[in-house]
This record gives structure tokens, C-alpha cells and sequence, in this order.
């Protein structure tokens, strides 16, 4: 959260301080790349979360077997590796398409969809496979995450105290309403159809996934 903050506002701030909207070619395609990294490390760590409460409530006595040092460190390592995976992908290839559209983006930071925008028409085909891809892992993710917290919520309701059920919650709900959040902005803000997009509405919804 803190790197993906760091990498899109302070440049945005600076832009409106100094009351322009410029940025490198460079500083643009390093935005791109290291915003993806940390977004995608972000939600396959809220997966690998996912899994962590529904051992710690579905499975208690095997939490200390299955959620052990070594299984955690195996797990965020992928994390960040499938994020740093799929960024080098996305920068790489939205970077090599030319554009013939002119060099104005309207988003605050340099966002890979208001790039392709500005491509050559038939030349963005190569980044559509890519997203295909990523949509498909998203995907993957996100039913993992809505089967886990299923069996989360049906082993919860089946504890006979209050106070159990009380506590279980409490330790999903925080994670629940951060990816609730995060993949509903986040998946209208690139699935959106084009007949409702506007500067403003993208604005509004790219605030809600980047900042809040």
C-alpha cells in the first residue's frame, strides 16, 4: 500500500503544486511497471491471506503444519514474484507499441488502459492478449478467495458461542471489506464498458483503488 501511494501521488502533488501535468517517457513506463508490481503483489498477498483465515478457522489444528515460517515465506515469494512477473509483462509490452494518438493521458498517473488509448489502432493487440491473461489470473484469485471465504462463513456459523462466532468475524471482516473494495473498483475501472467512461468517472474510481 505505502509503495503503490508513493509511486502515483507524490509525483501527482508535485504536479499540481507546480501547476503542470508532465512526466517523462521514462518516469511514465517506471510508474507503469512498478505501480502494476506493487498493485498485483498486493492482491495475490490479499489471496494468500485469504487461505491464512480459512485454515486458521476451518482447520485450527493444522494452522501451525500448513501456515508454518517456510510455507509463508514460499507463499509471499510467489506473491511477489507472479506480481513482479506480470508487471515486466504489461510494461514491456505496452512500451513497445507506438503511439499515434498524442502524449496527453487523462488520469493523474500513467495508467497502461489511458496509454493504449493513445496507440496506434492496430497495434495493441499483443497488450490485449497480455491483459487476457491477467484477467484470467485475476480471476483465478478472486474465486479462490470467494471459495474460501464460503467455507469460511459456513464453518463460523456453525460454532455453538456468540463470542466465537464474534471473534472469527472480526478476524475476516477487515480483510474482507479491503478486497471487496479493492477488486470491485479495481475490476470496473478496467472492465468498464467504453460507452460510460468519462475523465471524471475514471478519476473518481482510480482514486478509490490507488489511494483510499
Amino acid at each position: 500500500d505505502l509503495g503503490s501511494i508513493s509511486v502515483t501521488v507524490p509525483k501527482s502533488m508535485a504536479n499540481s503544486l507546480w501547476n503542470t501535468r508532465v512526466i517523462s517517457y521514462s518516469g511514465c513506463a517506471a510508474q507503469v511497471f512498478l505501480f502494476l508490481f506493487l498493485i498485483s503483489a498486493e492482491y495475490f498477498l490479499l489471496t494468500v491471506m485469504a487461505y491464512d483465515r480459512f485454515v486458521a478457522i476451518c482447520k485450527p489444528l493444522h494452522y501451525g503444519t500448513l501456515m508454518d515460517t517456510r510455507a509463508c515465506v514460499k507463499m509471499a515469494a510467489a506473491a511477489w514474484g507472479s506480481g513482479f512477473l506480470n508487471a515486466a509483462l504489461h510494461s514491456a509490452n505496452t512500451f513497445s507499441i507506438p503511439l499515434c494518438q498524442g502524449n496527453v493521458a487523462d488520469q493523474f498517473f500513467c495508467e497502461i488502459p489511458h496509454i493504449l488509448k493513445l496507440a496506434c489502432s492496430d497495434s495493441y493487440l499483443r497488450e490485449l492478449g497480455a491483459l487476457v491473461v491477467s484477467t484470467c489470473l485475476a480471476l483465478g484469485c478472486f474465486i479462490f478467495i470467494v471459495l474460501s471465504y464460503m467455507q469460511i462463513f459456513t464453518a463460523v456459523l456453525k460454532i455453538p458461542s456468540e463470542q466465537g462466532r464474534h471473534k472469527a468475524f472480526s478476524m475476516c471482516l477487515p480483510h474482507l471489506a479491503v478486497v471487496s473494495l479493492f477488486i470491485s473498483t479495481g475490476s470496473f475501472a478496467y472492465l468498464k464498458p467504453p460507452s460510460i467512461s468519462s475523465p471524471a468517472l475514471d478519476l473518481v474510481v482510480a482514486v478509490l483503488y490507488t489511494v483510499l
